[in-house]
């Protein structure tokens, strides 16, 4: 094995602080998963979302093992994804809160099937699970998209070093 000549510092990921910090780093789309599978409305906030695949159109979402909303949510026949617009970073605190109050003075669209959705986001995606794999203290989830609907005229809230941001447009050189 050769010697390095120039390597950067790295620290153990048993370094649990170390390894927050790094994921951190990485902005991702926040979500709320939503659906009223006939016991009334369910829903949580997810910062782990991402597309996967056009064909067939996936995109997923991790959820901690711990999660007592999820057990009750993947029952649903559809589930609502709604892409948070960047001035709702206070309903994705609420909905990350105590589930009894997390659509307290929200009026959500519901579709026919039990997907339900957060007004002014910026997408709407009426998903199916197309797949659930264990990972680690998570679960990965993979929902198949059957309907949707996006604003790009509205822009997303973003997640990034453990805070809500907007984004900002300037060119790049």
């Amino acid at each position: 094995m050769s010697t390095p000549i120039n390597s950067p510092d790295l620290v153990p990921t048993t370094d649990a602080a170390a390894l927050r910090a790094a994921y951190s780093c990485f902005p991702s789309g926040v979500v709320a998963v939503c659906a009223d599978p006939g016991e009334g409305r369910l829903g949580m906030a997810a910062s782990s979302f991402t597309t996967v695949s056009l064909t067939p159109p996936l995109v997923s979402l991790c959820v901690q093992n711990t999660s007592t909303t999820w057990p009750r949510l993947r029952n649903a026949p559809r589930l609502g994804v709604s892409v948070f617009a960047k001035d709702q970073g206070g309903l994705v605190r609420q909905l990350a809160g105590p589930a009894e109050h997390r659509f307290d003075d929200i009026e959500p669209l519901t579709t026919a099937d039990g997907a339900v959705f957060i007004p002014d986001s910026a997408v709407q995606l009426s998903c199916s699970i197309y797949n659930e794999i264990p990972a680690g203290d998570h679960i990965l989830v993979l929902l198949r998209i059957e309907s949707l609907h996006a604003d790009v005229g509205v822009d997303p809230l973003v997640f990034h070093a453990s805070t809500f941001r907007a984004l900002e447009t300037r060119a790049i050189r």
